[in-house]
């Protein structure tokens, strides 16, 4: 497989032993995400919405994702169980690399991460955003090239400076004035590491305040605003050992229009030109983060990789131009633009409860321990019976979960057939990020399985979580 990218510390050449073979083309050929066809027939209508490409309707009232019928693989696999079509994410990373042909593309594993997704990033041509040690080690231990790796997060504990190191990830970006002084401590003129400064240029963008990151006054980066950003980068360029390749910012999550990209471009290009007029340096990357917005509900806005790309660079280099600056390398980060559209939880209904007032409350045997985000962010999904038709009118039920907790809600009033009963199945689509990436074991509730499917084909990627994996991490009592 040809990559397009001249930095092989982002995207490099696919080993052979990884390149998809000629079917798996194919396939993601054939199921682009979002390209506004209309639905062929036995497709389900929403593809183009929140549900993968490959999702469409099955005789008996099923669905099937990739080929494999929900139903089938709710009786193989039990559930509740989390289907990821792998054509959709190698689709959604190839529309990536074709809208920005030049850019460095990082997958942000904190939106959903295992060693198959570790594989198909790979084989895709993109690099690796990560933010633990955990998922650094996972990479790692899956044959990530570490060249194509890059590490961040707000609080870096030494042990994972000092892994990163030991792995050579390609970049760092420090987040704050310690990591410099630590990270520096670990390098040497011999071998230097290659870091990014996480800057704030004062752009507020997401769906939620607890998301918005590219504003002053919370626990990221460093401001523009009060000269932070410029002292960091004065402070970097002091290091021997350290090898400041550019800047890096992150605005927030769900972000669904260019705008705010457009504004935080003009800002990081005027301090990239107080840099050069200051030191003499002309830094080499601009990093935009990621927060690309997706559907969750039909009708939604979702960002258009198109739109960035055409837009984006655009604006980059214009501001660039009237700076006298050569135009730096574009990275952006997409994570949940990837992972999300391509999953889809199943649920089953254990209870059906009729209230005094009129409610239907439909509980499932899942809830906020493998998808917090309805409780903390009032996120909003789509639902739908599968594995039998119904001929029941529709009637607005609230989704519910199992816990001991009044906003346990996984969909409020869902448009669901009124003679829903327990035992049956329901279908949650754009469930593949910040979702099992976020679970939690509550009430002792153990994490669901992960199935990846493909050509009709279904394959465990992760066991459920039991009770005796619980039991196995006490030590005494």
């Amino acid at each position: 497989m040809t990559t397009v990218d001249r930095t092989p510390t982002v995207h490099g050449t696919t080993p052979a032993a990884r390149r998809p073979t000629a079917a798996a083309d194919r396939t993601a050929a054939d199921s682009r995400p979002g390209d506004g066809r209309s639905p062929a027939e036995g497709r389900h209508p929403a593809v183009g919405g929140p549900w993968p490409a490959s999702a469409r309707t099955a005789p008996g009232g099923d669905l099937t994702v990739g080929g494999v019928g929900l139903a089938e693989a709710a009786d193989r696999f039990g559930t509740p169980l989390y289907i990821l079509d792998e054509a959709e994410v190698r689709a959604r990373c190839r529309a990536y690399r074709a809208a920005l042909p030049t850019a460095g593309v990082l997958y942000a594993a904190k939106a959903f991460l295992c060693s198959a997704l570790c594989d198909w990033i790979a084989e895709e041509g993109l690099g690796l955003d990560v933010c633990s040690e955990g998922e650094l080690r996972l990479a790692a231990a899956a044959g990530f090239p570490p060249e194509r790796i890059l590490l961040h997060g707000n609080a870096k504990s030494p042990q994972e400076l000092r892994l990163a190191r030991r792995l050579r990830v390609g970049r760092i970006v420090l987040d704050g004035p310690a990591e410099i002084a630590r990270l520096a401590a670990l390098s040497c003129p011999q071998a230097p590491q290659r870091v990014l400064v996480r800057v704030v240029p004062g752009v507020s963008a997401g769906h939620h305040e607890a998301v918005r990151t590219g504003v002053a006054g919370q626990k990221f980066g460093f401001a523009v605003e009060g000269g932070a950003a410029a002292e960091a980068v004065r402070r970097v360029l002091d290091r021997p050992g350290l090898v400041l390749t550019g800047l890096h910012c992150h605005l927030g999550s769900q972000i669904d229009a260019v705008g705010p990209y457009l504004d935080a471009v003009d800002r990081l290009v005027e301090l990239l030109a107080g840099v050069r007029d200051r030191y003499g340096v002309e830094l080499p990357e601009l990093d935009l983060g990621g927060g690309h917005a997706v559907r969750y509900l039909d009708g939604e806005p979702a960002l258009d990789p198109g739109e960035f790309a055409a837009r984006v660079p655009a604006r980059l280099a214009e501001r660039c131009a009237r700076h006298g600056l050569a135009v730096p390398r574009l990275l952006v980060e997409p994570g949940r633009a990837v992972a999300a559209p391509a999953g889809v939880a199943v649920y089953r209904v254990l209870t059906v409860k009729h209230t005094a007032d009129g409610r239907v409350f439909a509980a499932v045997d899942g809830g906020m321990s493998d998808n917090p985000r309805p409780a903390l962010y009032g996120a909003r999904y789509s639902v739908r019976l599968v594995g039998r038709a119904s001929p029941a009118p529709v009637r607005e039920i609230d989704v519910v979960g199992r816990h001991c907790e009044a906003g346990d809600v996984l969909v409020r009033a869902a448009p669901l057939p009124a003679d829903l009963r327990p035992g049956d199945l329901l279908a949650v689509p754009a469930a593949g990020a910040y979702q099992l990436s976020m679970a939690s074991g509550y009430n002792l509730v153990g994490r669901p399985a992960v199935v990846a499917v493909r050509d009709g084909r279904a394959r465990l990627l992760i066991r459920r979580e039991t009770v005796e994996d619980f039991r196995l991490r006490e030590v005494g009592r």
